[in-house]
């Protein structure tokens, strides 16, 4: 017999048993729509931390202050105070893999604004900061390079700040805002305004109360790090105004760098540690007094992470389809049992063991891939479900997809197997007899 009626036959046959055939199905269908729903979840998950990884910048190299040994005591990173502008400058010079350079250095203060006030990070950068960061801005603009010459009192607000100090009026440029914990007016004693300004002025490194800044640009939205960490929440004003009028520190607590291609950032990280060993007269075998940390790292674990977790789920969700070839073995053994005399009298009539065989294994391939088709659009829009619910990305690959299919395939076929083999072995003359 031809492929073709061999096909019709087993749909025929799958047809008079509509109710047992779909059962059959199901367990087909929860498998696939497992496997779609947690790969898509995952992965959707892990593009999710990549996203955000790489939107902290291109090519991004953090350079920290260290941490140093009082005594018997080490103390953690970003405690040592030989980090400097000259580093900054050496780096931007010296090291041919670095496409640009920005100094930072950073405090907590009480920012005000009108009857307003918010504590937020004070940090003092450069204009390059910015494109280091793939940082838009929702109007102004960045300060320029002669702010930071001249130490002026202007500020660029992140999207927190902006929401928390002028609710009414989402573009506060050329606004005045007061960096100190101080309140525009006299602070009436025992007020929540009175107490942030005691507090930051006796915490903040030698803050300086009612110093005012003019908001030269609003930021865009950023939202969280791959940390956790509200990037939004955040006021930058040039360095050399935090170092002389804020905190009084002519160091810097980290400088950031941007490498002038993705495959430069390993040699980028290695050039700026060679470098920063050399000023600072490190000698080998002693502990750095700073630290470089790559984000393509980062992002390398993470996906490390996320590629884990996507097989992990995986893995769990394809038991269920195991569980779902089991029942179609079942129920194929079951129908090979009923259909007996059947199977004698189409061997009587000239059907040869292969004939039987293949429609036997066709019904079972079938009822697998039906399935598979039914599970994939049913995975689909749970994968979708579950990140509209839970604000994640869902990425459907085309190759989990088509991976589901022919696993489910391989499913029908593995599974469907011995009962065809069971059917094609049998006796015409034993079957015929059979009541």
């Amino acid at each position: 017999m031809d492929l073709q009626a061999i096909l019709r036959i087993a749909m025929r046959a799958l047809a008079r048993n509509k109710m047992r055939s779909a059962l059959t199905m199901l367990g087909i269908v929860i498998g696939v729509a497992a496997v779609i729903a947690m790969i898509g979840v995952a992965q959707g998950a892990n593009q999710q931390v990549q996203d955000q990884i790489a939107s902290m910048g291109s090519n991004l190299l953090f350079i920290a202050s260290g941490s140093h040994q009082a005594g018997a005591v080490r103390m953690g990173w970003g405690q040592t105070r030989t980090l400097t502008h000259g580093d900054e400058v050496a780096i931007e010079q010296q090291v041919p893999t670095v496409a640009a350079v920005a100094a930072g250095a950073s405090t907590r203060a009480q920012v005000v604004a009108g009857g307003n006030n918010w504590g937020t990070n004070i940090t003092g950068t450069e204009p390059a900061y910015f494109s280091i960061r793939n940082w838009d801005f929702a109007g102004g603009g960045p300060f320029t390079s002669e702010d930071v010459q001249l130490a002026r009192n202007v500020a660029v607000l992140g999207q927190t700040v902006v929401q928390n100090l002028f609710p009414d009026n989402p573009d506060p440029v050329g606004r005045t805002i007061l960096i100190g914990g101080a309140t525009t007016g006299t602070a009436t004693p025992g007020s929540a305004a009175a107490a942030a300004s005691t507090t930051n002025a006796a915490a903040g490194g030698g803050l300086s109360p009612n110093l005012p800044f003019t908001v030269v640009g609003v930021l865009q939205a950023k939202g969280q790090s791959g940390m956790g960490q509200d990037q939004d929440d955040v006021v930058f004003i040039p360095y050399t105004t935090l170092q002389k009028k804020i905190t009084g520190q002519d160091w810097l607590n980290y400088i950031v760098a941007s490498a002038v291609s993705k495959d430069a950032t390993a040699t980028a990280q290695e050039q700026i540690t060679s470098l920063l060993h050399q000023r600072h007269r490190i000698p080998p075998g002693q502990a750095d007094d700073f630290m470089v940390r790559s984000l393509a790292d980062v992002a390398e674990l993470a996906n490390t992470a996320g590629q884990i977790m996507t097989w992990l789920l995986g893995s769990i969700a394809s038991v269920s389809l195991l569980v779902g070839g089991i029942g179609i073995m079942n129920i194929m053994l079951v129908s090979v049992t009923e259909r007996t005399r059947e199977i004698g009298i189409r061997m009587a009539v000239g059907a040869t063991d292969e004939d039987v065989q293949r429609q036997f294994l066709l019904e079972s391939i079938l009822l697998s891939i039906v399935g598979g088709v039914v599970g994939i659009a049913l995975g689909l829009g749970i994968s979708y479900l579950v990140a509209a619910l839970t604000h994640w990305q869902a990425a459907n690959s085309a190759e989990a997809i088509v991976l589901a299919v022919a696993f489910s395939a391989a499913i029908g076929i593995f599974f469907g197997y011995y009962p065809a083999h069971k059917a094609a072995r049998m006796d015409p003359i034993e079957a015929l007899r059979y009541e």
